[in-house]
C-alpha cells in the first residue's frame, strides 16, 4: 500500500512538473513569434517607404520627359 501510494505520488509530481515546462515553452515560443513578427513589420514598413519613393522617382521621372518631349515640339 505505502509503495502504491509512493509510486502513484512519484507519478503526480513529475506529471505537474512536465506541465509546467510546457508552459515555459510556450510562453517563449509565443514570445519568439511576437518577436519575429515585429521584425517583419518593420521590414515591411521599409519595403513598404522603399515602393513609395520609387513611385514618387517614376512619377517625377515621367514628368521630367513629358517637359522634354513637349519642349523638343516647341
Amino acid at each position: 500500500m505505502k509503495k502504491s501510494l509512493l509510486l502513484a505520488s512519484l507519478i503526480a509530481a513529475m506529471a505537474l512538473a512536465a506541465c509546467g515546462k510546457k508552459e515555459e515553452q510556450a510562453a517563449a515560443a509565443a514570445s519568439d513569434a511576437a518577436s519575429a513578427a515585429s521584425e517583419a513589420v518593420a521590414v515591411a514598413s521599409a519595403a513598404v517607404e522603399a515602393a513609395s519613393a520609387a513611385v514618387v522617382a517614376a512619377s517625377d521621372a515621367a514628368s521630367a520627359a513629358s517637359d522634354a518631349a513637349s519642349a523638343a515640339s516647341n
